[in-house]
């Protein structure tokens, strides 16, 4: 079972493809500690957005166990509170972990508002106008309540992201994951976007973000993790990982990309 401070522990999680020839993520162990900035780095194709994406199950390990809330979300049945094993239902433990991705995933043809408040209404069964409320609340936080009507097409890739940040913490999950957040923008709208998920860090929410964004795990990350060909290398303060890395891989990484 999961200590109070640990919200998801992952242990020796594997991702295997083509029956085991290529190792998406070959035996990551790593805690997630409740209110951790977790800074996930290194090159394109090192396991990152597989590892993140595993934490939710939108990839399904190999192998492993990913114990989130003190329940192993792998496995196919669990014990319920009278001991009794009953089939996981995932969709649950999901409405605890917010997902950001890259490319928003906004639905069209519906309003700003209505793609805030799509799922509180319809998962968590909250009414119409209370959803609206706490929609305009966020929105708020983030400068676009003006933009409750308008619809996705009418707003910029920072305004979508800040909108897809803002309607996954209308759920009020556990923990926020995001999936390289600012990859897809142009470089003069990445700062309005992580200006967001900075003040989600000083407000205590714990985060698992995937990025290219080394300013960000610097800054913000109280942890950052380095992978490489599906393993974790290093891990470690952002002052340790780097100003003093120790794998000979990261040095090399680092040296590219600061």
């Amino acid at each position: 079972m999961a200590t109070n401070d640990k919200l998801i522990q992952v242990h020796d999680l594997k991702k295997y493809y083509n029956k085991g020839t290529i190792k998406a993520l070959d035996g990551v162990t790593v805690d997630v500690e409740k209110g951790d900035v977790m800074v996930v780095i290194g090159p394109s194709g090192s396991g990152k957005s597989t590892f993140l994406r595993s934490l939710n199950l939108l990839e399904q390990p190999t192998h492993g166990s990913i114990i989130f809330d003190g329940v192993d979300i792998t496995k196919k049945k669990v014990p319920n509170a009278n001991g009794k094993m009953v089939r996981l239902n995932i969709d649950r433990h999901r409405q605890h972990m917010g997902m950001v991705f890259q490319h928003f995933n906004l639905f069209p043809h519906k309003t700003i508002m209505e793609n805030m408040t799509l799922a509180p209404i319809q998962v968590k069964h909250m009414q119409k106008a209370e959803a609206e409320q706490k929609a305009l609340s966020l929105l708020k936080r983030v400068g676009l309540q003006d933009r409750a009507a308008a619809y996705p097409i009418q707003l910029s890739g920072g305004q979508k992201q800040r909108v897809a940040i803002v309607r996954a913490l209308m759920m009020e999950p556990e923990v926020m994951l995001f999936d390289e957040p600012t990859s897809a923008l142009d470089p003069e709208m990445v700062g309005e976007v992580l200006d967001v998920m900075k003040q989600l860090a000083k407000e205590g929410m714990t985060m698992v973000v995937v990025t290219h964004e080394m300013g960000f795990a610097r800054e913000v990350g109280n942890r950052v993790l380095f992978m490489d060909a599906g393993k974790l290398l290093e891990q470690g303060s952002p002052e340790e990982i780097f100003g003093n890395p120790q794998h000979p891989r990261l040095r090399d990484f680092l040296s590219k990309v600061l």
